[in-house]
């Protein structure tokens, strides 16, 4: 065995054998070359290799063999090299199987003769990958399979050999399964598919896998398959029957079909697992199946022969119910058959005593009727059960065989049910079974047991002021669940006193449908608010009440005008100031104030000029009324300014009020007194000044004694309803201007309180300030000092004084009273 030494040959093994068979056949060649060669490459030199000339090559005619309608081989006579005439593929030629491929040719050479044997051995590459006959592989693995279990798995095919071979397999990553590769005695590798943990199908039904099969050769070459797994669900649940032993009672003479039990099986599982088949088992005696027949498909038990009472009374059965899952299980029950005679007698039912009416809170245990039950058939026919209407609340007690007695079994509410309607129902056991019913009725009485009851606990009422005397408020209606005079409400409203005044003089309410009327007409700058309560209670033996807390709110209504009280003036006279012309800008001319009963935001004012002789000449404050000059009085200014000032609250709609005020300009300086009406009085000693204070000495002393008389008849009357007090008042002060001026304060809306400054001098000038009408008022003075400069000869003294204004029979009146003076005003 030589290899050819021409270089431009592939390698090529050449063999020669020698034997002697005929004369003309007398040497065999072989020669090992690779499959899938490419055509024109050259095998070996044939000539060289048989020792022929290659120059009588052409002279003589060459032959070679044509293998399966194929010329794979060709030689060139020229130079006497075989050649590839057409790709040899190895696994097409020869077998998969087996382990070597030779292709046998005779090579003919005439003139002479001459025939050559020559063979080729084809060589294997690993030009084929692995393949799986089956692209995808299913699998139906159960749930309950334990692990370690294996499945086999289609194996891949590689027409290559050798280390072309099927080499390994591999599975993608998988928590569940694993591969077992095996090798066969020819050499072969197969898998197993693993089972290495167990499965569920309730968390994944399906696995999808990845079977990847790599050959020997280099390089590698592999071919995939995808492996399905499905997992099966375990039929793990046998069947069940209602009852493990049925007892069936068949009267005698039954008509052939008649239908004698429908048993009912049950099976968790699903699917197949779940769908049943019944069948008797081998224990029930063939007599037992000619006289019944089971449907295997719904379980009914039906007559199949005629049953004789006297022949057998007594048929037992065993039948057995199989689900159709992969491993069967099934369950099983007996059902005996008793074969009775005819029932023809319906079962009697008597109320021997009955109460028709019983009051809600009769106690538990109280009979209300006795029963006695009867058959006059024998055996099972004559044996009676009695049920009545379920969720009741009563009880049947059973006194003997055939009475019992209805008791109260939980506590009535009538309220809930009021009455009762009972069915008894007797059937009795034969087969078919007959039965009877009675009916009762039975009528709650009701008690007083329920309190009224308020829709709520606490009533917030807002009611508008000056109110029409008997208008309605609100209904403050409860509601009683009892029945007649048990829910018959009358309303009160409990006593509460506030500044002796009792809150049934203030509000009415309707005791038979809780109306709330208001009996008068309520000022909310008297009364703001009022909280009492009211009763309702009904007329049930013992009575039972229930209440609720009433809170009233005022609310107010703009229905005060402003009241100018500073500077004071009679009604439409003009208020007259004097002011030297020689003041400056930004000078304090004189200060409007007024005041208003109204609640806070009603009672907000603002100032402003309603008219004006020069508006370049003052200015006015709409927040505090303080009249201030713009500018220095100039020549052509006129001698006299009027003014008219307008007060306006927040109300809506908006009242108001106004003051005329008169300034006439001096050339120098006078004392001023602003927010009053000032009357001079010049006076001596020896002037009537001194009669006029004992006028007024003598006309207070009067009124005060009119007054004790008064007090002292109306604390001898009974107390009759009086207004709540009035709250504090509060005190703000207002600022003062350069000459003397009372400083007044603000008042709450009850009461008004003024500061007042009266200034003296020697030559008794006072300064008196008229009152706001309206009565039942206290005015206090808070005393502060004046910004105007007094000569030396008027030293003023300031005094304090307090004034009080009452009303008497409908007659305002008012007086001062000072250290020195006393004036009535």
């Amino acid at each position: 065995m030589a290899p050819h030494s021409n270089a431009k040959y592939k390698p090529v093994w050449v063999f020669f054998v020698s034997f002697g068979i005929w004369s003309s056949v007398w040497a065999v060649t072989r020669y090992s070359i690779p499959e899938e060669m490419k055509e024109g490459s050259v095998v070996a030199n044939l000539a060289a290799d048989l020792g022929l000339s290659v120059g009588g090559l052409n002279k003589r005619e060459v032959k070679l063999d044509i293998l399966n309608g194929k010329k794979y081989l060709e030689i060139n006579k020229e130079t006497g090299e075989l050649y590839v005439l057409e790709k040899i593929d190895r696994e097409h030629i020869c077998n998969m199987k087996s382990s070597s491929c030779l292709l046998k040719m005779d090579v003919t050479i005439e003139n002479p003769i001459r025939i050559f044997n020559v063979e080729f051995e084809i060589l294997d590459i690993n030009d084929n990958a692995p393949r799986f006959r089956k692209q995808t592989m299913h699998l139906d693995i159960s749930e309950s399979t334990l692990p370690g279990e294996r499945f086999s798995l289609n194996n891949a095919v590689d027409p290559d050999m050798g280390s072309n071979s099927i080499k390994t397999y591999h599975l993608s990553e998988s928590e569940h399964f694993n591969l077992d590769i095996q090798s066969g005695s020819d050499g072969s590798k197969y898998a197993n598919l693993v089972l290495k943990k167990a499965l569920d199908r309730e968390k994944q039904a399906v696995h999808n896998l990845i079977l990847t099969a790599v050959d020997g050769g280099v390089p590698a070459r592999s071919g995939t398959a995808s492996i399905i797994v499905r997992v099966l669900d375990v039929n793990d649940n046998a069947p069940q029957f209602d009852r493990k032993i049925y007892s069936i009672n068949v009267t005698e003479n039954t008509p052939i079909g008649s239908l004698v039990l429908r048993l009912n099986a049950t099976d968790l599982d699903e699917g197949s697992n779940a769908e049943l088949s019944y069948s008797f088992m081998l224990y029930t005696t063939e007599k037992v199946q000619d006289m019944f027949e089971l449907n295997s498909n719904t379980g009914e038990l039906k007559v199949k022969g005629v049953i004789d009472f006297e022949e057998i009374q007594t048929f037992e059965m065993h039948i057995q119910a199989h689900d159709k899952g992969y491993d069967q299980l099934s369950g099983q029950c007996t059902v005996i058959v008793f074969v009775t005679d005819v029932n023809d007698n319906h079962p009697i039912i008597a109320i021997t005593s009955l109460k028709s009416t019983v009051k809600e809170d009769v106690p538990i245990g109280t009979i209300i009727a006795l029963i006695r039950i009867s058959d006059r058939d024998s055996g099972d026919n004559g044996m009676v059960d009695i049920t009545f209407n379920e969720h009741l609340p009563f009880l049947l007690n059973k006194s003997s065989e055939n009475d019992f007695a209805l008791v109260v079994s939980e506590p009535l509410d009538r309220e809930k049910v009021a009455e009762y309607e009972i069915t008894f129902v007797v059937t009795d056991r034969g087969i078919p079974p007959l039965s009877d019913n009675e009916t009762i009725t039975l009528e709650i009485l009701d008690i007083n047991d329920n309190a009224p009851q308020f829709p709520k606990s606490f009533f917030t009422i807002p009611v508008m002021e000056n109110n029409a005397p008997g208008s309605l408020l609100s209904s403050l209606a409860a509601y009683d669940p009892d029945l007649h005079e048990n829910q018959y409400l009358v309303y009160f409203i409990i006593e509460k006193e506030i500044v002796n005044t009792s809150m049934s003089m203030l509000f009415s309410i309707n005791p038979e449908n809780g109306d709330l009327y208001a009996l008068k007409t309520f000022d909310y700058e008297r009364e703001k608010e009022f909280l009492f309560h009211i009763e309702a209670r009904d007329s049930g033996v013992p009575q039972l009440s229930s209440n609720v807390t009433v809170h009233i709110i005022i609310v107010d209504q703009n229905d005060n005008t402003p009241v100018i009280v500073s500077p004071w003036s009679a009604l439409g006279s003009v208020v007259e100031e004097v002011i030297p012309r020689s003041i400056d800008k930004g000078h304090l001319v004189s200060k409007v104030i007024a005041i208003d009963g109204d609640s806070v935001h009603n009672s907000r004012i603002t100032y402003q000029f309603l008219q004006l002789t020069d508006a370049t000449l003052f200015s006015l404050d709409q927040y505090n009324g303080e009249i201030r000059t713009m500018r220095m009085f100039s020549y052509r200014d006129a001698r006299h300014q009027r003014m008219v000032v307008l007060a306006k609250d927040n109300g809506d709609p908006a009242l108001s009020a106004t003051v005329t005020i008169k300034l006439s300009t001096v050339e120098q300086a006078v004392k001023v007194y602003s927010d009053t009406m000032e009357v001079p009085l010049e006076y001596d000693i020896f002037s009537d000044l001194n009669l006029y204070l004992v006028i007024s000495l003598g006309a207070v002393s009067f009124l005060l004694l009119m007054t004790i008389l008064v007090t002292i008849v109306l604390k001898c009357q009974k107390p009759k309803p009086t207004k709540a007090a009035p709250p504090a008042c509060r005190n703000s002060i207002i600022s003062q201007r350069n000459s003397t001026i009372a400083d007044s304060t603000l008042i709450s809306s009850d009461a008004y309180w003024y500061s007042l400054f009266l200034a003296e001098t020697r030559k008794g000038k006072v300064v008196v300030r008229q009152p706001v009408p309206k009565a039942g008022y206290l005015i206090s003075s808070i005393p502060r000092s004046t910004g105007l400069t007094e000569t030396s000869e008027s030293a003023a003294s300031t005094l304090q004084v307090n004034l009080y204004i009452f009303s008497f029979m409908g007659v305002e009146k008012s007086y001062c009273v000072s250290f020195e003076y006393l004036c009535f005003c």
